[in-house]
């Protein structure tokens, strides 16, 4: 009696039709992750920032005109990354008194230069009010 080996082509054929839905699924999850994981240097980049606001805060005692990112000793180098050029953030606004820092920074992916920005979300923007002694947050900001 001859025995059988192997797999049979259909065999094969639905172990490559079940390789393919699962793909399929995954793909579109790893590339939101891979747009969030582009954002987390905007977000180093504005935490940088927002360092710099506070010692300029506690340098200068106060401030009611926004400063700008020379003002804080950033350079342009210094957020140029790999996703997001130094054009992509703006100090929307600030202000200092009596010790407590309150500041908008945002980050837009179309403003940076770079090919390879994050298409979602379209921005974003780390705000930090006077009263919440230093606690900032992150929104997305939708696009347009």
């Amino acid at each position: 009696m001859k025995s059988k080996r192997g797999f049979t082509m259909v065999e094969l054929m639905v172990v490559v039709l079940i390789v393919g839905i699962l793909a399929a699924v995954a793909v579109p999850l790893m590339s939101g992750r891979i747009d969030a994981s582009k954002w987390s240097e905007a977000k180093a980049a504005m935490g940088t920032i927002a360092s710099g606001l506070r010692a300029y805060a506690a340098e200068k005692g106060s401030f009611s005109s926004t400063p700008s990112l020379s003002d804080l000793g950033i350079s342009d180098n210094d957020l140029d990354g790999t996703y997001f050029t130094h054009d992509a953030y703006k100090i929307t606004s600030a202000s200092a008194s009596s010790g407590q820092v309150a500041f908008v920074i945002t980050c837009t992916a179309a403003d940076s230069t770079r090919s390879d920005k994050p298409s979602s979300p379209a921005g974003m923007t780390l705000t930090s009010s006077s009263g919440n002694k230093y606690v900032a947050t992150f929104a997305e900001v939708k696009g347009k």
